[in-house]
């Protein structure tokens, strides 16, 4: 179920902790720049004229990233290009954002898709946390080369860089449905281990 407000939302303590004094501003920055990512993307895919939502996802996930960004720099923080792609970086912390289904869904039924660029697969080994202790361990006879530079960490973002997961669901019709954050280990079968998960409200869609 989505949460709906139109006032700010008082940070939590693990917010305070990841994002300092921008924590606040953050947790209700977020969802406004959600909605007008989807305005925006709303209003491509109705000028492309195609009946397929591949239009709408395509430029929702643009938009997202290019609007946290924007946030980022608004704040006073950091913009990393990590490939290409702009990722907003607030102390030393990486927003990066995911819609995980085209309709309501939990969030436990997020999954990264078998086609996602090796990219992101590396963002999540090198800078996600670690799986809870004893979880998950790696044979060292799997320790393939592969699986090891998935966990470098990438100096644009700099090794201390953490990942914090913005988790959303949202359609061209209905716009933004549920908003979560918090800090996810991908696993082998691309499932997340959410080790702390929030959601926040959904913000109305910019009129005009």
């Amino acid at each position: 179920m989505s949460v709906s407000s139109d006032e700010p939302v008082a940070p939590a303590a693990w917010a305070a902790e990841r994002f300092g004094r921008h924590a606040g501003e953050l947790a209700a920055a977020v969802p406004m720049r959600l909605a007008h990512a989807h305005a925006k993307a709303h209003a491509a895919h109705l000028a492309v004229g195609l009946k397929k939502r591949s239009p709408y996802g395509v430029a929702l996930a643009g938009v997202v990233r290019e609007n946290l960004a924007q946030a980022a720099r608004e704040l006073g923080e950091s913009v990393r290009d990590v490939r290409g792609y702009e990722y907003a970086v607030i102390n030393d912390h990486a927003l990066f954002p995911f819609r995980y289904a085209d309709r309501p869904r939990p969030l436990d039924r997020a999954r990264l898709p078998s086609n996602a660029s090796p990219i992101r697969r590396r963002l999540f080994r090198a800078h996600g946390p670690q799986p809870p202790e004893g979880l998950f361990d790696l044979d060292d006879g799997l320790a393939t080369e592969e699986y090891l530079g998935l966990h470098e960490a990438f100096e644009e973002l700099g090794a201390s860089t953490r990942l914090v997961c913005v988790f959303f669901t949202a359609d061209a019709e209905n716009g933004i449905h549920a908003i979560h954050w918090g800090e996810a280990h991908l696993e082998p079968d691309r499932t997340f281990t959410w080790l702390h998960k929030e959601q926040l409200p959904v913000a109305a869609v910019p009129l005009g």
